[in-house]
């Protein structure tokens, strides 16, 4: 069911293909949103409300390119910065190619797009940004470019909440626990031992969907929610309660 809120809003969301992205889009699309979807592959969602751009979100020339269509030719009012990879490496292993990689993809990217955006959401005095951050800047083993990346978005997401501000515009960030995708399934199968274990040592007893990210995001895109901006919002289970997961 639709209402009135997002009549005529334009949402761009970065690694919609799939998982996390794919369910925040079809979210945003349900509520009468266009959107705008970005990543290696097209969004495979049949409507008209629907544009999709296969862009290499890690390479910087491409983002460039992509950033200077996404102004000319689209009015964005909600931006959210999804994409993103996981890196699960020992510290004695963090090569250079590992930190330059998340760097770009989880920091870089986000900003060139937003810089994209902000000019129009400026000029209407509106504006939504949602930021993806991660459950893993309280600490996770083997993440330390990863964490690294998605405590700098927290960080990052204040600062433009204070400097964006005054012009209309919101900037929040979401903190997913484990969420079952296909990203997560090689390494945690659905249903299996590692999967019943770390269920079983979250306080909510049960690994997270993408529908909890994309249902969080929605609060933080909805235009009737003026009063939030630079926080960052754990979905998570409870896993960021204390250290006690089995990952």
């Amino acid at each position: 069911m639709t209402d009135k809120t997002y009549s005529g809003r334009t949402a761009l969301v970065t690694g919609a293909s799939a998982g996390i992205g794919r369910e925040i889009a079809q979210h945003l699309l349900d509520q009468g949103c266009h959107v705008i979807s970005a990543a290696r592959r097209p969004l495979n969602i049949a409507s008209d409300y629907v544009t999709s751009y296969e862009v290499d979100l890690a390479d910087r020339a491409a983002v460039q390119a992509f950033a200077k269509t996404i102004a000319a030719d689209h009015a964005v009012d909600i931006l959210v910065n999804n994409a993103g990879v996981v890196r699960n490496t020992p510290v004695e292993d963090v090569s250079g190619e590992e930190f330059d990689l998340l760097q770009e993809l989880h920091l870089f990217t986000a900003i060139q797009l937003a810089q994209a955006v902000i000019p129009n959401m400026k000029a209407q005095g509106f504006g939504r940004i949602v930021n993806m951050s991660s459950r893993a800047v309280v600490g996770m083993q083997q993440r330390t470019v990863y964490a690294a990346t998605k405590a700098a978005i927290m960080s990052m997401t204040r600062t433009w909440a204070l400097e964006l501000g005054p012009s209309g515009i919101t900037v929040n960030a979401i903190a997913p626990g484990i969420v079952m995708t296909d990203m997560v399934a090689p390494d945690i199968p659905a249903g299996g031992e590692k999967a019943r274990a770390i269920a079983a040592s979250l306080p909510r007893r049960r690994l997270g969907k993408a529908d909890d990210i994309a249902r969080a995001t929605l609060f933080f895109t909805d235009p009737r929610n003026d009063w939030v901006t630079g926080q960052t919002l754990f979905v998570c289970g409870g896993a960021s309660l204390a250290s006690t997961a089995v990952i």
